[in-house]
């Protein structure tokens, strides 16, 4: 169990900080709300109370005797801020002390995590951009805020992210405090990066086809961690039913054929590509345009041909020599081949730089939140490591970056 620091401040997106301390709790973390006194404005101190079952405070004075001030941050193993206003990242990146929220932020010697809600032309202001980078080069988390609709008629900039992508940040966070400080230094700033997730369909008929049990969560996973890490992050999904994460380019594809082309177009202009994707080997020889109906007690013989080798070929079309390519490997092994051996073999046949593999099959890996990986490049395996995937990508991004640096 963490303890966790809520920190609440003065916008709209406060009612979404609810349903994130519902998914703390629920995960079985301790959390304590801080609001400001501007955050009472939107959620008052009962729903607080009442959510978090524990007294809630916004001054020093409250609970003087147990020097509050202090201890709440030094015993905090994450003191995340959702949403985080422009008048609080100016308070905290000028240091001040007048509430007890930014006196926990003083105090605080855990990860902290800063999830910024405002208009979009506060969020551009060169004063918040100038906090938000005195933050980070203080070892701050900050998350930069979604595109979508403001309050009243407003849309750009600046919208809070929705709570499960919060969620999602605060469980790397905690299971993996290093990954704060690279997400705080945007290791991956100015970089390009592709990822492919999902799993692709090659249609029958109208209605069937087909697939594979990929949901696309290591993708996002991997997408997510780096856009918290300054990349700029095109993200070709096959058939997945989520929001893409903020400040994603998100392009749906069906087929391996869709995701060959797409992720050939970006894979051009991409410094990483990897391809999480779980593309489908073959594909029926022919597509009827109608539904196949049943007849008589016959079975149905089908025709499949081998699809496009989408890794291969973009490592045979590769150009830049310093682009890192990254493949994904699910293996079942067998009495004649460990999945060590059978993910050598593949990073052979494949030509990547690195390959992440991994065990599928009973109820492992495919719409699981945690996984298990081994890090495979020509010199070196990293693993297995096992966590949430969205920890896991951090250590992916880690490895990837080691080798673009060799170059």
């Amino acid at each position: 169990m963490s303890r966790i620091v809520l920190g609440v401040t003065g916008g709209i997106a406060a009612y979404k900080a609810c349903d994130l301390l519902r998914r703390l709790l629920g995960a079985g973390h301790d959390v304590t709300v801080v609001p400001t006194e501007a955050a009472l404005e939107f959620i008052g101190r009962a729903s607080w109370e009442a959510l978090s079952g524990k007294p809630v405070h916004t001054q020093v004075w409250d609970d003087a005797h147990l020097v509050p001030h202090v201890k709440l941050g030094q015993e905090a193993d994450l003191v995340f801020v959702a949403p985080a206003t422009a008048d609080l990242l100016a308070r905290a990146a000028t240091g001040r002390a007048d509430d007890l929220l930014t006196n926990v932020l003083l105090t605080a010697s855990c990860p902290v995590v800063f999830a910024p809600a405002m208009h979009t032309e506060m969020w551009l202001h060169p004063a918040t951009r100038a906090n938000v980078a005195t933050l980070r080069q203080r070892g701050a988390v900050v998350i930069d805020p979604d595109s979508g609709r403001l309050t009243g008629p407003d849309s750009g900039p600046g919208r809070l992210p929705e709570p499960a992508e919060l969620f999602a940040v605060a469980t790397a966070v905690l299971a993996d405090p290093a990954s704060a400080r690279r997400a705080a230094a945007q290791d991956l700033a100015g970089l390009n990066v592709a990822v492919s997730a999902g799993g692709t369909r090659e249609f029958l008929d109208p209605v069937r086809f087909l697939g594979n049990s990929s949901s696309g969560l290591m993708g996002w996973a991997l997408a997510r961690a780096a856009v918290l890490r300054g990349a700029t992050v095109r993200l070709v999904a096959a058939n997945v039913a989520m929001p893409a994460p903020p400040n994603v380019a998100l392009q749906p594809v069906v087929s391996t054929a869709d995701l060959a082309d797409a992720m050939s177009v970006a894979a051009k202009e991409a410094d990483i590509v990897v391809m999480a994707a779980a593309p489908a080997d073959y594909t029926p020889a022919t597509t009827s345009r109608t539904k196949i109906k049943k007849s008589g007690e016959a079975g149905l013989e089908l025709d499949l041909v081998q699809t496009t080798d989408v890794l291969a070929r973009l490592v045979a079309d590769r150009t830049d020599e310093a682009q890192v390519l990254v493949g994904f490997a699910a293996e079942t092994p067998d009495a004649g081949h460990s999945l060590l051996d059978l993910g050598r073999a593949k990073l052979a046949r494949k030509g990547c730089d690195l390959l992440v593999l991994n065990e599928v099959g009973h109820g492992r890996v495919f719409g699981k939140t945690d996984s298990e990986i081994t890090l495979i490049s020509r010199d070196d395996v990293v693993g297995p490591i096992a966590g949430s995937k969205d920890t896991l990508a951090h250590h992916i991004w880690d490895v990837t970056l080691t080798l673009r640096s060799s170059r």
